[in-house]
């Protein structure tokens, strides 16, 4: 019986102290002046840099970017490069399969070697025909025939042998005026043998250069973006298919490069040639890459009622360390300030005319607080330039 009423004695005690204790804490609370400032409200105004900007988000890109293409038909027959590949300006890419083209040069070449032997034939023919058209025998036949008109007038010689000189005589002016009518034709076809040649000469310069279609060779210094084939891969000639032939590879020199991304319309007019940017990747979170604004479109464009202007950044990136594709961040500095009086920019406050004033913590004022103006710089939308009516140290109220 002792000990359930000891027991109680310690319950009914414990409930005392717990009471006791709430009660001073609550009296503490109670008691605390009503214009202390939260400290969690509380900023100092420092001195530092400040930058106004603008930001354009877009995708890296190599500034030269080339498609390869094969300009012959044919089935890969070998890749010489990976993805990742460092090439060289004419370096070889890929190789097709030769056999076609190969067979087809020596057939060009077979008749290239007809049409100059067919050249020599008809080039003989106009010689023989030029000496026939001469008539180096019509003189002998002409003395000939004179001198038997004569004898027969003086009746040594008889008729037949005159008629036979006579004939002589004929049937060379006849064969000297029908040389004479074919130097003509012989010329005509010197000339078409002449064209001939040159065809076949065409023919086999086109299958050569046919078969330097099959070396597909890089056009560019550049890194392998992409490659969209493989060995045995089909692929269709762009002199053939245009646009629509098959795509080997995409090259990418990206020693420089670029991000091409969009400006709202509200920052646009700020925003001009030449002007430093400041880009960011999520790779190299740490790692602040420098560029310039190389290009701004003129033409804005209109998306869900909001226009934006697309601008190009470029950037140096010899080491290579920005690769095609990469989301970047390009901030474009408007303006910079080194040195100056900065204060958060939630703790400024503006009214209709944009006029500024901060809070400060008074604690002879029955709030705690007061409120003077100020003069304002640039903002980056964290912190504000003060330009007057502050000092480095002071505290003021987080709004």
């Amino acid at each position: 019986m002792v000990k359930k009423r000891s027991r109680k004695m310690w319950l009914i005690g414990g409930a005392l102290f717990v009471l006791t204790g709430l009660g001073v804490t609550g009296f503490v609370v109670m008691s605390r002046p009503e214009n202390t400032i939260d400290a969690a409200r509380l900023a100092a105004v420092e001195r530092g840099n400040i930058t106004r900007s603008v930001v354009a988000t877009g995708k890296v890109e190599p500034i030269a970017k080339v498609e390869i293409k094969s300009k012959a038909n044919g089935i890969i027959k070998d890749l010489k490069v990976q993805i990742g590949d460092v090439v060289q300006l004419g370096q070889v890419l890929a190789e097709l399969d030769k056999e076609n083209l190969e067979a087809r040069v020596r057939e060009t070449k077979a008749a290239f070697i007809g049409a100059e032997s067919n050249l020599k034939a008809a080039q003989a023919q106009l010689e023989k025909n030029k000496v026939e058209a001469e008539g180096p025998d019509v003189p002998f036949a002409k003395r000939n025939f004179e001198r038997a008109e004569k004898l027969l007038k003086d009746g040594v010689l008889p008729q037949q042998s005159f008629d036979d000189s006579r004939s002589a005589y004929e049937l060379a002016v006849n064969r000297q005026n029908v040389a004479r009518a074919q130097l003509t034709v012989s010329d005509a076809k010197v000339a078409q043998a002449k064209a001939e040649v040159a065809q076949a000469q065409a023919a086999v310069d086109r299958s050569v250069e046919e078969l330097s279609y099959a070396t597909v060779r890089s056009p560019i210094r550049g890194v392998v973006l992409s490659r969209d084939v493989e060995i045995g891969s089909p692929v269709s000639s762009i002199l053939n298919m245009g646009a629509a032939a098959t795509l080997v590879m995409v090259l990418g020199d990206i020693s420089q490069v670029y991000v091409r991304g969009k400006v709202d319309e509200a920052d646009i007019g700020v925003v001009q040639l030449g002007q430093q940017s400041k880009i960011k990747v999520e790779t190299f979170k740490d790692k602040v890459f420098e560029g310039k604004v190389t290009q701004i479109s003129p033409l804005g464009v209109d998306k869900d009622n909001v226009v934006t202007f697309e601008v190009k950044v470029s950037i140096s990136n010899p080491g290579g360390e920005l690769r095609a594709n990469m989301t970047a961040n390009a901030e474009i500095v408007l303006e910079e300030h080194k040195e100056v009086l900065l204060v958060a920019e939630s703790a400024v406050i503006y009214d209709q005319q944009r006029n500024a004033t901060i809070e400060f913590p008074s604690p002879t004022n029955p709030k705690g607080k007061e409120k003077k103006p100020i003069k304002v710089g640039i903002s980056n939308g964290t912190r504000t330039e003060v330009l007057d009516g502050l000092k480095e140290g002071e505290k003021v109220i987080l709004q």
